[in-house]
């Protein structure tokens, strides 16, 4: 009876929700695209300033579906359009097959849409033990007699990146052709503790020669500084400066935070005494920085601030503001099985006008077997319960989750949470 009365109470738990879309699914192709269009923050940036911003008096949906007996395969499905009529409605599919589960860099997919290319395969083969990748996107039923295809080479580690992007169509013309009829990019990129660099040709102006490269306007160079793992439980800082084409200057912030608050709910249990929180950060700024003269369509400068803040594994609040407009968005996520995400999203332009998009979200590809941290993973702002006698929260002053994080073991995490592969 003793014992029963000096029953020591559980441990403290913090809850540690799994974030609404991580991996991000564009990271899935990210293999058949340039690194450099992908680093500095770019990725992350483009998931702020997009994600669930629907567009005015739109609506969008989506499917993510994988079979329970063969996860190798999965299909993603998208239908958008606008609201007042079906005239504009745009559809596709995606069909992948993915040899290795945990592996998204060799994959196969069949794109099918209402709009060009009406067929087309993608497809990328990389070996992780040499770096080496080849990769490919082909039209199968072109309108034209020449496919536009693409073709490339890639390769990659955890300080380098380099490959190109070729057209086959006019690799295959017995002509000799320009490096801009044949080269569509080619990029190098290397990573230095804190620091990245790189730099992009893009054979877009000049004459139809060989001699494309010499075109400063073809070659685009940046530098980024961040840190973090790229895991969601940890906070990550990217910052970077872009010339883009020798006539657009960019300058971009990117900032994940991750914060937990003391949380009061009578429907969780005594022991849980906090929750985590995501709150993201984005800047960009572009200015022209050529002597060609403006159009009515291309500001001199522009730029966007974007925020969101994840309260908990349900709810996400977005915004951002740009000169021309600014949105809010609000999603809501049930993490059934397959889970469903809708939102909802308002944009207020520069007249004063105001308008709505909705988005519609099913999905299973990703899963929340994440939701209740380890008992040691506690608190990190101090607070008086730290202090308290007889509680557990002394339990492992160093949280075995959290340092096992900072340390780079990310065993014990779920796929969703560990960060994407440290290839560029």
């Amino acid at each position: 009876m003793g014992n029963w009365f000096d029953k020591e109470p559980p441990p403290p738990v913090v809850l540690v929700p799994p974030l609404f879309d991580f991996p991000p699914l564009a990271a899935r192709t990210r293999m058949l695209e340039s690194a450099y269009n992908l680093l500095f923050g770019k990725l992350a940036l483009k998931c702020l300033f997009d994600d669930y911003f629907e567009e005015a008096r739109h609506f969008s949906t989506r499917m993510m579906l994988k079979p329970i007996d063969d996860p190798r395969v999965d299909l993603v499905a998208t239908v958008s359009g606008p609201l007042d009529n079906n005239t504009d409605v745009v559809g596709n599919a995606t069909f992948r097959w993915q040899g290795d589960v945990y592996d998204p860099h060799t994959f196969a997919e069949l794109f099918v849409s209402n709009t060009e290319p009406a067929l087309q395969v993608r497809s990328c083969a990389y070996h992780p033990r040499y770096g080496f990748g080849a990769f490919g996107i082909f039209p199968l039923i072109p309108k034209k007699r020449v496919a536009d295809g693409v073709m490339g080479l890639r390769y990659g580690s955890g300080n380098l990146s380099f490959g190109v992007r070729v057209l086959p169509s006019a690799l295959a013309s017995t002509s000799l052709k320009s490096d801009g009829e044949t080269l569509q990019n080619a990029w190098l990129v290397s990573k230095m503790g804190c620091l990245t660099v790189g730099v992009q040709y893009e054979p877009q102006y000049g004459s139809n020669d060989a001699l494309n490269y010499k075109n400063i306007k073809n070659w685009s160079c940046a530098i980024g500084y961040g840190v973090g793992t790229g895991s969601p439980l940890t906070p990550s800082f990217n910052f970077s400066l872009e010339l883009a084409k020798s006539s657009q200057f960019i300058a971009s912030f990117y900032q994940h935070v991750v914060v937990q608050r003391r949380v009061k709910n009578p429907l969780e249990a005594n022991e849980v005494v906090g929750i985590t929180n995501y709150i993201d950060f984005g800047f960009e700024l572009q200015k022209r920085v050529d002597e060609a003269k403006e159009s009515n369509n291309i500001p001199d400068s522009t730029f966007q601030v974007a925020a969101s803040w994840q309260a908990n594994k349900n709810f996400l609040l977005k915004a951002k503001v740009g000169p021309l407009s600014s949105s809010v968005a609000l999603a809501f996520k049930s993490w059934w099985k397959p889970s469903f995400t809708f939102s909802l999203s308002a944009t207020r332009d520069r007249a004063g006008t105001t308008a709505c998009g909705v988005g519609i979200r099913i999905e299973n590809l990703r899963e929340a077997s994440y939701q209740r941290a380890d008992p040691n993973f506690i608190m990190l702002t101090p607070s008086k319960e730290h202090l308290a006698k007889g509680i557990a929260w002394e339990v492992g002053k160093r949280p075995v989750l959290q340092s096992e994080i900072n340390a780079g073991n990310f065993e014990s995490l779920p796929n969703e949470l560990r960060p994407l592969d440290k290839i560029f």
